[in-house]
This record gives structure tokens, C-alpha cells and sequence, in this order.
């Protein structure tokens, strides 16, 4: 293949090139360097992060106090034992009662799983009004892999209720809810792993109509995310990976991977169906889609780079895996894709799908063009003002419930519902124990924990816990004598509400603590536990917010300025982008906050939105929706440099990329609806959020908007102010875009325009 003349190269350019010219080569690189990611990222193993790398504040501070000392706190679990609603009012004291608590204790403790069982006439775990009681225990063993060990103890309360019918009888701890969680969520994800990739298949396969053609894309991702599961276990020992890395870079590569050889591909086909030789179609496809690629790809690298000013262990490692993978994909687009195609040649059309072929003629126009976004651009660029107006004043209505928006980590009945039978054990343990399910827990360390003063210290806060309306009781604590600490137990006041429970916490860190631990030099009393994890890290995310979104707005803004060397481009990109966030986060916050609409989509209204996903919302689909942004915008832009007028270039980038930018939203919005099918809120959030965005970005946005905005400003879209020519111009690939000639030579300057058919051809010699 012969270099363009007319224009220096890119990246991109002499990347595909390249691949197409050494196709085996390139192809044998790519596959040796999967390989030996997955062999070296195995080898080395993955290393999870850890309970103190997770969060600042005090509940790492109370992890850290722990780890230091050498002490693993075991799981503790609880036996709720109460009469059934229909089985009278047996009480604690009835020697029935008592013959069922005595089961337990022994059912428990033969299973050899757990230590430390207490009966509740001896710790005085008995409810208010004495229907109900606690035995609670502690799990053996290693706290991290207690839930996989919970399920003979399970077994063992399950026979104990089998012969006691007239009383319920359920367990309930951290070891069981982390089971619940742990099964819901793989159970989750691997339905939507499973799902994702035929779906994503059988999209594909409509867009292209051939086998071979569908099967690229899928390949390309494939092999992304299985280096870059290599790759994440060889990073792991300088940062380690969250449980949820991998599922979210399954996501992000899945999403990436099929998008940027879709991309690549029909640009490829589009030129031979056109009329040009191979080599020219790859040259073309090189230059204008292989760049479009590579500036989408670093922005999303760039998006996902904001993840790791939260300082959160498992936003950190989301970030870097998501970094790594759409990195991965984005060079295998621009080297092996080009070498396949070459190899492939026109067998890439192989498997051909009769009705699919005729199923596109009547959807697409000459050249590719869209024959319905066409008859919509007609419309919005006769009345651009209007059109702004319109669809503008529409997603800045849908994202006003935003601004109410309330975040918080999820309680087990918020996450659930009533899909999981440990949710309404959850509930009747709070009605019967407030608070009791998930209390509070102060890691007291002094010099001397058997010291006059830190005893009297230790007895005031149970006191005062009390007192203050903190907890209603009953507060226990166990010393560590060797290590000198203390760990005191306190039911909040709120139970699973929350907002409630939270306020009893402030009351024991700013009221009770000060007036108790706070007298008593050298005692350190971090106050952590369920609640006050929930709350550290709403107010650590809280706080990364700002910092995230200046990084992630100010980068991008930077890149689109050197990529398209137009500062109107750079700041419309951006607001554009915000408005599209803007709305997903307004349909999150009415149909998940507010209920409205829950049912279409089998969710139910919760009270508020999970902590961790508006942030994470902003960098996905930020970097998302650049993918569509960029390659519009670059189609629009090289037609304008051939020539044509702002309003016919807008024509000619929009229609001609409306399929492939409608056929990425498609699979896209498919996958991510997967997810809202799932049994967790938190899940439903996550897919219903990315898919209502992606679709809004790709129809509204860039159908309407964009091109309404574009053809309101006309020439000033390309202002680039003189003071800013010491930027570096990163915009040379499109210079050397050229069209076959007669022997496939590409020149930069063989466009003419034919005002017949309004579309480039190639010129005769």
C-alpha cells in the first residue's frame, strides 16, 4: 500500500498500513501477546484489596487498629428464634421456647463451624416484650471466606426448625447476608455475561447481514478482555483489584471492543461498496476511522483515570481495569483489525443472510446513508432553532428530578426487596432487636485496656449510648486483654432506616464518644460497622465528586481541542455530553427515588439511588458517548475539509454514520437492559441508567442536537482562536484521505464535489 500523498500520517494511518502490508505478522502479535498476558497474569495471581484499603476515615481506621494487632474479628451470626404470627404468644420464659433455643445451640455447635455460642438467657438477648430471642455465635476461620462456609450451619438451623413448627426459627448474620449478596450478585452477573455476547451477536448480525463480518467485533472484544484479565493480575500487586473490576471491565470491553471495530469495519466496507480497491478502502478507513479510534480511546482512557481520585479501593481498581481494557481494544482496532481485514478481503462478506441484505437496501440510501435519520436531519436543519429548543428544553426537563437526587448505600431489604427470604428475617430482627442486625462497633485501644479510667470510660459510653437515645440496648463488650483493645457493641436506633440509623451514629461519634473515650488520654474509639461504612463512604465519594469531574471535563475539553483544533467543537462536545449525564441521572432519580414508572421496567421505587453509581454513571458515559461524538464529528469534519459547506458536511457525517452509530446504541442499550432484568436494585439502577443515557445520546443528541447546534453556528464551528496556534496539530490523518483512482493510488486531492449527487466519488484518470 502506497502512502497518501497531499498530507502527513498519523498513528493510525501508518498503523493500518502497516498491518495490512506484514497481516501475518501483526495477526501473530496480537494473538502471542493475549496469550502471554493470560500466562503471566495467571502465574502471578490477583490481588484483592482489603478491607483498610478501601476507605479513609474511621471505619479503615478501625480496620487498621484490628490488622495491626493481629486480630481477625470473626463473623458473627444470630439465631432469631420468636413465634410464628398464627402460633400464639409463647414467650421467651416457656419451656417450649427454651427446648428450641437448646436445639440450636447444639445443631450449631456440632457442626464444628462455629465458636464462641451464647445462649440469650445468658447475654439477656431477649426482645422487649420476651416473645423473641438471639442465640448468636461466631464463625471460625478466615472472616474473608466465611460465607462460603456458612452453608452447613444453615443446614443445621433449617432441621432444628423442621422440628419446631409452632415457632419460626431463622438465621441471620454477616456470614449468611454476604451468602445472599454473593449469590445474587455472581448469579447476576453471570446471567448478563451469558446474555451480553449473543445478544450483542445477533445485532451485529443484523447490521452487517454476514457471519464473518458479525463475528470481527465479537472477536476483537473477546481477545481485549481476555489479555487485559491477564494484564489485571500482573497490575494487582502494585494496586489491587475490587470483586467488581472484572465484571465492570467485562462491561467497558465488551462496550469498547464491539464499538471501535464496528467503527473501522463499515468505514472498510462502506469505500468498497463505493467503488474503491482494497488497499484504498483500508487507507481510507485507516486514516479516518482508525484516527477517530484512537482520539475516542484516549478520552475514554481519560474518563476512566478520573475513577482514581476517589480514593476508594474499589472505584480505583474499576478505573484502572476499565483504563487497561479499552486501551487493549482500542490498539487492537487500529493493528490486528486492519491485518484480518487484509487477509480477509472480501470473504469478510462470507455467510451472507438473504432477507438481512434485502432487510439493509431498504433501510439505507446510497452510500450507506440512512434513509430515516435523513428524512429527521432534513427536518431539524430546516428549523435548527426549533429543533434546539425542543429537544433541549426535553432532556432538561427529564433531568430536573436530578436535583433531589439522594444517594446512599442500600440495606438489605432496599437491595432485594422481597426476592430473597433473608430480607424478611432481616426486617423481623429489627422490629424484635432495633438496630441489632447491623450495630454499630467502637474499636477501643489504650496502653492499657484493664486501666481504671479506660474501664469507667467503657462504661460510661454503654451508659450514655443508652441515654442519649442512640441505642435502645443491649450494648456488649468483648476485651482483647493481650492486644488491648476493646470492641463494643451497639444497636442503633433506626435499625434498617437508614437516614435514622445515621443520625444515631452522629450522636455516638459527636455526643457520647467525646463525653466518654474523649476524657481518657491515649484511647483511640474509631466507631465503624455496617451504618458507619455506608455513611464514610457516601461522604469520601461525595467529596471525590468535584475533583473526578474537573479532571475528566478538563482533559476531555483538552483532547477535543487538539483533535479537531476548534474551540467552539471542544465546548460543544462538553455540554453536550453533560446534558446527555445530565438526563440519565434525572430518569435514575424519578423511576428509582420516586417510584414513577417503576413497574415498566420491574423495579420499585427505593427512596434514593445506590452511593457509588452517579460517579460512576459520569465517567462511563462520558467516555461512552465520546465514542459516538468523535466519529460524527470526524466524518462531519473531513467532509467539510473536502470541500463541501458546513450544512452539507453536517448532512453527509450524520447520515453516513447513523447506521453504525445506531447499530453500537442498539447493542449497547440491549446489554445494558440486561442488567435491569437483574434481581438487585442496584443492578436495575446501573442498567436502566446506562441504557435510557445511551439511547438519549445516540438519538437525541447526536440526531438532533448536534447537528442543530452545528448548523446554528455554521462557520464558527471551526473558530480556533490565533493564540492558540502554539498547540500542537493533531489533526494530519484526515489531510490524506483520498479516494481510489484507476490504478488504487490514493491522492489528497482526486475529491471532487458533483452537485447531482451531492457525495464524493472518485475522480477518472
Amino acid at each position: 500500500m502506497r502512502q497518501a500523498r497531499g498530507g502527513s500520517r498519523g498513528i493510525a494511518a501508518r498503523a493500518g498500513s502497516w498491518s495490512a502490508r506484514h497481516r501475518w505478522t501483526a495477526v501473530g502479535i496480537w494473538v502471542l501477546f493475549v496469550v502471554l498476558a493470560m500466562a503471566a497474569g495467571g502465574a502471578a495471581g490477583q490481588v484483592d484489596v482489603k478491607q483498610d484499603e478501601q476507605l479513609k476515615g474511621e471505619t479503615t481506621q478501625a480496620a487498621r487498629i484490628m490488622k495491626d494487632a493481629g486480630i481477625e474479628e470473626p463473623v458473627g451470626e444470630s439465631v432469631l428464634v420468636q413465634p410464628r404470627e398464627n402460633g400464639g404468644s409463647a414467650k421467651a420464659t416457656d419451656p417450649e421456647f427454651r427446648a428450641a433455643v437448646a436445639d440450636v445451640i447444639k445443631a450449631v455447635g456440632a457442626t464444628g463451624e462455629v465458636t464462641a455460642v451464647k445462649s440469650p438467657y445468658d447475654t439477656e438477648s431477649i426482645s422487649k416484650d420476651g416473645h423473641s430471642a438471639l442465640v448468636q455465635f461466631d464463625m471460625r476461620g478466615d472472616p474473608e471466606t466465611a460465607s462460603e462456609r456458612i452453608e452447613p450451619v444453615l443446614a443445621a438451623v433449617a432441621k432444628v426448625q423442621d422440628a419446631h413448627n409452632e415457632l419460626r426459627i431463622e438465621e441471620i448474620g454477616g456470614a449468611s447476608m454476604n451468602k445472599t449478596f454473593d449469590d445474587a450478585f455472581g448469579d447476576d452477573f453471570k446471567q448478563a455475561e451469558f446474555s451480553a455476547v449473543p445478544v450483542a451477536f445477533g445485532i451485529l448480525l443484523i447490521a452487517f447481514g454476514a457471519l464473518v463480518a458479525a463475528l470481527l467485533p465479537i472477536l476483537l472484544a473477546v481477545t481485549a478482555i481476555m489479555a487485559t484479565m491477564g494484564l489485571m493480575g500482573l497490575v494487582s500487586h502494585l494496586m489491587p483489584m475490587g470483586e467488581t473490576a472484572n465484571s465492570v471491565m467485562l462491561l467497558v470491553g465488551l462496550a469498547v471492543g464491539v464499538d471501535y471495530c464496528l467503527f473501522y469495519l463499515r468505514r472498510e466496507r462502506e469505500e468498497r461498496e463505493a467503488g474503491r480497491d482494497r488497499e484504498t478502502a483500508m487507507e481510507i478507513a485507516a486514516a479516518t476511522s482508525g484516527r477517530a479510534i484512537i482520539v475516542s480511546g484516549v478520552t475514554v482512557c481519560v474518563a476512566m483515570a478520573g475513577m482514581l481520585f476517589t480514593g476508594i479501593g474499589d472505584f480505583e481498581s474499576m478505573g484502572l481495569a476499565s483504563l487497561i481494557v479499552v486501551a487493549v481494544a482500542m490498539i487492537g482496532s487500529v493493528t490486528v483489525l486492519p491485518a484480518l481485514l487484509s487477509l480477509l478481503g472480501d470473504r469478510v462478506e462470507k455467510g451472507r443472510v438473504p432477507f438481512l441484505d434485502r432487510m439493509k437496501r431498504g433501510t439505507n440510501g446510497k452510500n450507506g446513508e440512512s434513509r430515516v435519520w435523513t428524512r429527521v436531519l432534513a427536518t431539524v436543519l430546516k428549523r435548527p432553532l426549533v429543533s434546539l429548543v425542543v429537544a433541549g428544553g426535553a432532556l432538561a426537563a427529564i433531568s430536573l428530578p436530578a436535583i433531589g437526587m439522594k444517594t446512599q448505600e442500600f440495606t438489605l431489604d432496599q437491595e432485594f426487596g422481597d426476592s430473597v427470604p433473608i430480607v424478611a428475617t432481616y426486617e423481623r430482627m429489627n422490629e424484635a432487636f432495633p438496630g441489632g442486625a447491623e450495630p454499630a462497633e467502637v474499636v477501643v485501644k489504650a496502653d492499657d485496656i484493664n486501666a481504671a479510667s479506660v474501664r469507667q470510660a467503657i462504661d460510661d459510653f454503654r451508659q450514655r449510648a443508652v441515654s442519649s437515645g442512640a441505642s435502645l440496648g443491649p450494648v456488649e463488650v468483648v476485651t482483647h486483654d493481650a492486644e488491648n483493645l476493646a470492641f463494643v457493641y451497639v444497636p442503633l436506633v433506626g435499625g434498617s432506616d437508614l437516614d435514622k440509623a445515621e443520625k444515631s451514629l452522629d450522636l455516638l461519634r459527636d455526643e457520647v464518644r467525646p463525653a466518654t473515650f474523649g476524657k481518657v488520654d491515649g484511647v483511640e474509639a474509631p466507631i465503624t460497622g455496617q451504618v458507619a461504612g455506608s455513611k464514610d463512604f457516601n461522604d469520601q465519594l461525595t467529596g471525590a465528586v468535584a475533583p473526578v469531574f474537573a479532571f475528566v471535563v478538563v482533559f476531555a475539553f483538552g483532547l477535543m481541542l487538539l483533535s479537531f483544533r476548534s474551540l467552539t467543537i471542544a465546548i460543544t462536545s462538553i455540554v453536550l455530553n453533560l446534558l446527555s449525564v445530565g438526563a440519565a441521572y434525572g430518569i435514575l432519580t424519578a423511576v428509582f427515588q420516586y417510584g414513577w414508572g417503576a413497574s415498566l421496567v420491574g423495579a420499585e421505587g427505593v427512596g434514593a439511588i445506590i452511593t457509588w453509581l452517579p460517579l460512576f454513571l459520569f465517567v462511563i458515559l462520558f467516555g461512552l458517548s465520546m465514542d459516538y461524538h468523535v466519529f460524527v464529528v470526524s466524518r462531519i469534519r473531513e467532509a467539510k475539509m473536502q470541500g463541501r459547506t458546513t450544512r452539507d458536511a453536517i448532512t453527509h457525517g450524520v447520515v453516513t454514520t447513523a447506521g453504525v452509530v445506531t447499530s453500537a446504541a442498539v447493542i449497547m442499550v440491549a446489554v445494558f437492559a440486561i442488567f435491569g432484568t437483574l434481581s438487585m436494585q442496584s443492578m436495575k439502577q446501573m442498567g436502566v441508567g446506562l441504557a435510557a443515557a445511551v439511547l438519549i445520546d445516540a438519538t437525541i443528541i447526536r440526531g438532533v442536537l448536534l447537528p442543530a447546534v452545528m448548523a446554528l453556528l455554521d462557520e464558527r464551528n471551526w473558530y480556533f482562536p490565533k493564540w492558540l496556534n502554539w498547540l500542537p496539530d493533531m489533526t494530519h490523518d484526515e489531510s490524506g484521505v483520498g479516494t481510489a483512482t484507476g490504478t488504487g493510488t490514493a491522492t489528497g486531492s482526486s475529491y471532487h464535489h458533483d452537485d447531482r449527487d451531492d457525495r464524493p466519488e472518485p475522480a477518472r484518470v
